[in-house]
């Protein structure tokens, strides 16, 4: 063995070690996880990513390959987001609201933290037209808008474990509504009008207000709103004089119990299910003819090979 192979296989040696601290290291990533949510600690700790960075720096100073070194672990830090963001949510997030109500902050902040994939709808379908949303508005009119909007919901159909940004009329729509909830969870975040017309102020790009800015005009449009707002929400979030952080820490909470409670409800559904069956299976046994093997049902008689017509698998697994 010349000295090149050696070295190669000393390199080798390196991988294996590598590969099986990245792995361990996944594996602890999703034990602190379920310490977290077991023990109610809120999930987001940013200064934890603040203390590791700088653990990095005392180490790598004076050191060779200091940039690729950071480079390596910037990807390890943010492979371990995506491993947190899978396991808090086998969904997308979708993000609704008045405009100036936080979404696009929001939004920005998940990508942050749990390195998430953001589709910021105006932004996605004023790059596809080539022009801003006022721009659309003027030159196509709200309706090519709006068909704009359903179509990129269709589209996230094939997209999981995303933040989509939406615009502020897109609840307006039960069509829409209904391509939301389809593999998402939607958040409503609401905000004061004089908190709405701080944030937007300064905007051009929001045709609806541009010549309307002003705190009437906005609760005004805010209210007309708000029946088909609540009405798609799954969960509803205030944002006045709350941090990025705080936000986030309760969409998080609020997820979850949201998902507990749905799952409660399903698997109380399917119990009653199971006891429906039980109540059927002991009704068809009272009323049976022994005699001819005919069973009673509502008057009828039906052959017991006929049963599994009336029953679903519950039934036929228990007879």
């Amino acid at each position: 063995m010349n000295q090149l192979e050696v070295l190669r296989e000393s390199l080798g040696q390196c991988d294996e070690i590598i590969l099986d601290a990245l792995l361990m290291r996944n594996r602890i990533v999703e034990d602190i996880m379920v310490y977290k949510e077991a023990n109610n600690v809120p999930i987001l700790q940013p200064e934890q990513e603040a203390k590791q960075k700088e653990w990095l720096e005392r180490r790598m100073q004076e050191k060779r390959h200091k940039n690729e070194v950071a480079d390596v672990f910037e990807s390890i830090t943010r492979n371990s987001k995506k491993i947190q963001a899978r396991k808090l949510f086998n969904y997308n997030i979708v993000l609704i609201g008045f405009m100036g109500a936080g979404k696009s902050t929001i939004s920005d902040y998940l990508k942050t933290v749990f390195s998430m994939d953001i589709i910021e709808m105006d932004q996605i379908i004023a790059e596809r037209a080539g022009m801003s949303i006022s721009d659309i508005f003027e030159t196509y009119g709200e309706q090519y808008f709006r068909d704009c909007e359903t179509n990129l919901l269709i589209e996230m159909q094939s997209r999981t474990n995303v933040v989509i940004s939406c615009g502020g009329g897109t609840p307006m729509r039960e069509c829409n509504v209904v391509e939301m909830k389809k593999n998402g969870r939607v958040v409503l975040l609401t905000a004061k009008p004089e908190t709405i017309l701080d944030r937007v102020k300064d905007s051009h790009d929001r045709p609806l207000i541009e010549n309307n800015k002003t705190v009437p005009f906005i609760a005004d449009l805010m209210s007309k709103r708000r029946e088909k707002y609540e009405a798609a929400a799954d969960i509803i979030i205030e944002t006045d004089g709350k941090s990025e952080l705080e936000i986030c820490e309760e969409l998080i909470h609020s997820l979850r119990r949201w998902m507990q409670k749905r799952n409660k409800r399903e698997k109380q559904g399917k119990k009653e299910k199971r006891l429906l069956c039980v109540t059927a299976v002991s009704f068809f046994l009272r009323n049976r003819d022994t005699k001819n093997r005919k069973h009673k049902i509502y008057g009828k008689r039906i052959d017991k090979t006929d049963i599994s017509r009336y029953s679903d698998k519950s039934w036929a697994k228990i007879t």
